[in-house]
């Protein structure tokens, strides 16, 4: 997949800019707080719907406006693509070739990106959130089942939250039984597609981190083993985890278990490297999820998604920018820094320039 043009009105610090790029290496530079950043994380909101630095799609309007736009038009094995969204205070709207979309899932997935910038260590560091944060993005761009699957959950999840907030008990214990039914059906979808996820990543993932430490460590992921392997079987579980957590839920005032609540470990030499992964070491793990990533959506895309590298080059040491820029070789990249010519060493690459949200 090959993204052409990239327009931006009213997004961010971009007034009105179109962006073109070649199906190799693009390199956007320029000083800090020009708008590089802006310009990738059109792009992955594009691709996923949803944006890695915020959490109120009203923040990405141009200050003073009252709608910002993006667009793109892009090369798939499919044909050629044109995607729009239009993000207002409280709503958006969505396009896919001209056409409205009534659901979120049904944009998603339409373009692939791996996004990875130096804050991607939180999905090493952080809490379960960025992990699970990690995989919804993923798998909703390879599967509109588990986008959809995602959303009606948390949809359902939110209207049980709601209900164990009441304060007549017993309305509580007679309507939950209902939630929990329909919770457990969409839970076991979104557990069947992680684990099975899970299983094309990991030795993907371990590979990529051989490849870039030349094999000094081992990267592995623990996957939580409590379910089974049929999604009827694991709906069943899951109804009975729901079913016995009530009266705690009760006292919480929320949901204490299901999808919403899972981990996985990241193991660097069988060390969980959540507390042990020095910062180097954590931002080569991040960086290998996302090459393993990259490598999924080949192979369930049937292309290469787009990779893009937000100011990333700086925090690697000169052996591992000379690796990642050799493993993305062929496929198109979008990758910012400040000072190109001191991390691509005389790479080929469409370079563009940027000042305060144009291009010069």
């Amino acid at each position: 997949m090959v993204i052409k043009k990239l327009t931006l009105a009213n997004f961010r610090n971009y007034e009105a800019e179109t962006f073109r790029f070649t199906d190799g290496l693009n390199v956007l530079t320029g000083r800090n707080a020009q708008g590089k950043t802006n310009c990738a994380e059109a792009v992955f909101y594009l691709c996923t719907g949803a944006s890695l630095r915020i959490r109120h799609d009203r923040q990405l309007i141009r200050r003073g406006e009252t709608c910002a736009r993006i667009s793109a038009e892009a090369s798939t094995r499919f044909g050629s693509v044109a995607l729009e969204a239009a993000i207002f205070e409280n709503k958006r709207e969505l396009y896919l070739n001209g056409n409205r979309l009534a659901r979120a899932a049904d944009f998603v997935g339409n373009m692939n990106s791996v996004f990875f910038s130096p804050g991607e260590l939180r999905l090493i560091q952080d809490g379960p959130d960025e992990r699970r944060r990690f995989l919804n993005l993923s798998i909703s761009q390879t599967s509109r089942e588990y986008c959809t699957a995602l959303a009606r959950y948390q949809r359902i999840l939110d209207q049980r939250n709601n209900l164990l907030k009441e304060r007549d008990v017993s309305l509580v214990l007679e309507t939950l039984p209902v939630w929990d039914e329909q919770l457990a059906l969409f839970a076991a979808r979104i557990v069947r597609h992680r684990r099975r996820y899970l299983k094309q990543l990991s030795p993907l993932a371990s590979d990529a981190h051989a490849y870039l430490t030349d094999g000094a460590e081992k990267l592995s992921l623990d996957m939580d083993g409590r379910y089974p392997d049929e999604e009827g079987e694991i709906a069943e579980k899951l109804l009975k985890e729901f079913s016995a957590a009530r009266e705690r839920d009760l006292r919480l005032g929320f949901t204490s278990v299901g999808p919403h609540r899972d981990d996985i470990k990241i193991l660097i030499d069988g060390a969980d490297a959540r507390g042990y992964a020095s910062q180097g070491q954590a931002r080569t793990a991040a960086l290998s999820l996302k090459l393993a990533e990259t490598e999924i959506f080949r192979t369930l895309a049937g292309e290469a998604p787009v990779l893009i590298l937000d100011d990333v080059m700086s925090e690697l040491d000169l052996p591992r920018r000379k690796k990642l820029l050799d493993r993305v070789r062929d496929i198109q990249c979008i990758l910012t820094c400040t000072h190109a010519e001191r991390v691509l060493y005389g790479a080929e690459c469409n370079k563009i320039r940027i000042r305060e949200g144009k291009i010069i």
